[in-house]
């Protein structure tokens, strides 16, 4: 990276002396933005500013304010009384009236891109002006012509006339890209960049960054970049402002900025700080779950074990792979590997759902709603459905053996309200989760695989379902937990497994299962390369 920073500081002083960006006001300049939900404040007094074609880059962890500071910018959000915005010395009106920021010279691209994957490419270029209804006919050939002008003015190979479901996915986020900047003209002064690489491999977010650095590099637009990746915003942006729990803890220029700094402004201190935490005992028994060479995904030949009644944490940024790996174990994804389970092993190229539940592998997965439970079914119908051949009498299901067994899960597991006849869809987030659970865990399971499982509950059900896991991992039960919550980890895991980019960058265990610590790690795997690890530190059966 160092070849590259010294080529960027040579560009950055060139244009300094050909007075790009210098001594002249701010593209975007925001003061005292505050912005409240009920008892909780996301955003407390935040500055920024940023200069005239430069790339600027926010950090800081999950909900440390940044998503909500450009849902401000876009109009999604209203921001407390108090703040301004200006754009190239206009003052905004706050809220920012819906579609206002394209006229003046604002465009986002977010991180699911907004494209049409049926569509062509031509087609999801002029989607905002047809939606915008500009004239009833489109001369598709002169819009081929130019949608062909604009890739080859930044120098990207894309066919206008291909459909976007046919473009890889560095395609499909330039396409987004190009396109917030066609939508702009001649009017640009800004381009908001969503975590656009978060999917993307190391090499392919080269090219992106490349055509950002080409758009910026007159002088009249610039970049703002949301961002997780320490690495991407050392090598490609200018300057930085780092947010912690909603407030402003930096500016800083990247040339003079090292991955150290940013790491202890983002978490508050850096990856060697003391615990507060009573760690446990690292496992030391049989490992009863061997997964070797997994390979799913970005995930890449991943190995770890898990003993008996061990609670194994997988974490990572979004794109690590750490979304990946239970699909891949359970068979809901293809993936290639083996999973060993009590000494005997399965060709994970041909493992299926029912495989794994007919060998004790069970999976929680994060959307409740959509692949946890049916909506629409009661509370006991859902609860029922993997033992329902156990609930059979002589003359078929018995709903009354039905009920009663469904009415103890309910008071074990303290689903509220407690009636297996309520619908699972009336249920707050937390009680279903506790319904999920109860569905699952009732028959015994060997293997735990449970993804975000305490994802957008309250705190009590938090608490709840987190004495629920300690509670089966100490009758034995081995539990993987799939997770990007760094307090959920340090409460519930024995061993923390750090993905980067598809592989092992770090495994933490006794004092280092420290929520801060973890998120130092998550950090710091996006400046480190990776280094073999052993994240299987448990005995091996002789």
């Amino acid at each position: 990276m160092t070849d590259t920073r010294e080529a960027r500081l040579g560009s950055a002083a060139s244009a300094a002396a050909a007075g790009v960006g210098a001594d002249t006001a701010p593209v975007l300049r925001i003061s005292g933005l505050t912005k409240r939900f009920g008892g909780l404040t996301a955003l407390d007094d935040v500055d920024l500013e940023v200069r005239p074609g430069q790339v600027h880059a926010l950090l800081g962890e999950n909900g440390s304010g940044k998503s909500t500071l450009i849902k401000v910018l876009s109009g999604t959000y209203a921001p407390d009384p108090g703040a301004t915005i200006e754009v190239r010395g206009d003052r905004l009106p706050l809220p920012v009236p819906p579609g206002h920021f394209r006229r003046v010279g604002i465009s986002f691209v977010h991180q699911d891109l907004a494209l049409v994957p049926s569509l062509g490419v031509t087609e999801n270029l002029r989607l905002a002006s047809v939606v915008a209804g500009r004239g009833p006919f489109v001369r598709w050939g002169a819009e081929h012509r130019a949608a062909a002008a604009l890739f080859e003015r930044y120098g990207v190979d894309i066919d206008p006339r291909a459909r976007v479901e046919a473009l890889t996915d560095t395609q499909k986020a330039l396409v987004a890209i190009l396109r917030a900047v066609s939508e702009l003209g001649d009017e640009r002064s800004l381009i908001v960049l969503d975590e656009p690489t978060v999917f993307l491999p190391p090499d392919d977010a080269d090219l992106l960054f490349r055509v950002v650095k080409d758009l910026v590099s007159d002088g009249r637009t610039s970049a703002l970049l949301v961002s997780h990746d320490m690495s991407e915003v050392l090598e490609y942006a200018d300057r930085v402002t780092v947010l912690r729990a909603g407030r402003v803890q930096a500016h800083r220029d990247t040339a003079t900025t090292t991955a150290d700094e940013l790491v202890s402004l983002i978490v508050g201190r850096g990856v060697e700080g003391q615990t507060t935490r009573a760690s446990r005992p690292a496992a030391t028994g049989d490992a009863v779950v061997r997964v070797r060479d997994l390979t799913v995904g970005p995930v890449d030949g991943l190995s770890f074990d898990v003993a008996d009644g061990e609670v194994v944490g997988i974490t990572g940024l979004a794109g690590s792979g750490v979304e990946d790996v239970l699909p891949g174990l359970y068979g809901a994804r293809t993936a290639t590997g083996t999973l060993t389970l009590d000494g005997a092993t399965t060709d994970l190229a041909r493992a299926t759902p029912a495989d794994s539940i007919a060998r004790h592998v069970v999976y929680v997965p994060a959307d409740r709603k959509r692949e946890g439970g049916a909506l629409t079914l009661s509370v006991e119908q859902n609860v029922t459905l993997p033992v329902l051949g156990r609930l059979r009498g002589l003359l078929g299901l018995s709903p009354a053996r039905e009920r009663s067994h469904v009415a103890g899960l309910v008071r074990e597991y303290d689903v509220r309200p407690a009636d297996p006849a309520a619908l699972f869809g009336t249920l707050s987030g937390g009680n279903q989760q506790k319904a999920v659970l109860a569905k699952w865990m009732q028959d015994d399971p060997r293997l735990v695989l449970l993804q975000e499982p305490t994802q957008g509950i309250d705190v009590g059900a938090r608490a709840a379902i987190f004495a629920m896991l300690r509670r089966s991992a100490d009758q034995g039960v081995s539990i993987v937990c799939a997770s990007t919550d760094h307090d959920q980890l340090a409460q519930v895991c024995d061993r923390v497994v750090v993905l980067a980019h598809g592989r092992v960058h770090d495994v933490l265990t006794g004092d280092r299962i420290d929520r801060d610590v973890i998120a130092a790690a998550v950090v710091a795997s996006t400046v480190d390369p990776p280094t073999p690890v052993d994240s299987s530190p448990v005995k091996e059966n002789a």
